[in-house]
């Protein structure tokens, strides 16, 4: 298969690269630096800076996740721009160009995030659910699916992927935690109660796969493992596989003093459940977080 990708460049995006080449798939990402792709991605990715660079190559497949790190800083008004232009607009800009297309791919495979359902509270969410409370992010991400799903009208399978906190060793928020946490200062964020629905990179990976071959998976899939945790239970497993204590909680004024709007993302969250994967047959490997954290983090 001819596989294109944006956001290949990103943590989840370099992952897939390396999966699909050992598949033996032909890949391209699309990257405002078409010249590193080859050296991030692997050496037979081939990078462009526009999708009519593809030229009249067929294409079978489109994953759609590029957008700008959504949690790196505050939601000043020049940031929201940014997100929602490396989001929506790049989107709108995919589904131009594929219109114009003569031959469709059979799927596009679209990036989303269980922020998509705002701050659900202690409800349980499942993909039938509606969103609970609405913030930027949630707007963002449901801007984000409207967009991907007008390729619905040419024909083509669209799948949304709502991904929850994604758990890897080379990068994400986990990586961003670790500092604080080895030198014994981690904790609790707010209350700690908040939900975080999370899933290994191993199984984000293979769900993305799995949703790919699979002729009849379209609309929105929750991607995150079946078993989401308080914020204050993943605060004291993680200290724990680290071998340190967890008892600095961040308060959650603090928080909306120096994060503004941002810290919703930190102090809400989603009881998230991933039904219409496991309905499908998807297994995950890693649904215990403490499982997942030592494969992780063992060597620390």
């Amino acid at each position: 298969m001819h596989i294109l990708l944006t956001g290949g460049t990103g943590l989840i995006g370099r992952r897939l690269c390396k999966h699909w080449l050992a598949q033996g798939h032909q890949l391209t990402v699309l990257s405002r630096k078409p010249d590193e792709v080859a050296r991030l991605c692997g050496a037979n990715v081939r990078g462009i800076a526009h999708f009519d660079d593809i030229g009249t190559q067929h294409v079978d497949a489109v994953v759609n996740l590029a957008g700008a790190p959504i949690a790196d800083r505050p939601w000043t008004r020049k940031r929201k721009i940014l997100l929602w232009d490396s989001r929506i607009t790049l989107t709108e800009q995919l589904v131009t160009w594929l219109e114009r297309r003569e031959q469709k791919p059979d799927v596009l495979i679209s990036g989303s995030a269980v922020g998509w359902y705002g701050d659900g509270g202690e409800r349980e969410l499942d993909e039938n659910a509606q969103p609970v409370s609405e913030d930027f992010a949630s707007r963002l991400c449901i801007a984000w699916e409207e967009t991907a799903q007008r390729a619905e009208t040419l024909g083509i399978r669209v799948v949304l992927v709502r991904t929850g906190l994604v758990l890897a060793d080379e990068g994400g928020m986990l990586q961003r935690l670790l500092p604080p946490f080895k030198m014994g200062m981690g904790g609790p964020i707010g209350n700690g109660r908040q939900w975080m629905p999370w899933v290994h990179i191993e199984d984000q990976i293979a769900l993305i796969d799995f949703l790919m071959s699979r002729d009849d998976g379209r609309g929105p899939y929750n991607a995150c493992a079946p078993s989401p945790v308080r914020n204050r239970d993943f605060a004291k497993t993680l200290a724990s596989v680290l071998h340190r204590p967890s008892f600095m909680p961040m308060p959650a004024v603090a928080l909306r003093v120096l994060l503004g709007e941002l810290s919703i993302l930190l102090l809400g969250g989603q009881r998230a459940r991933p039904d219409r994967l496991q309905e499908a047959g998807f297994t995950f490997r890693f649904t215990d977080l403490r499982a997942a954290l030592e494969n992780l983090l063992g060597r620390h």
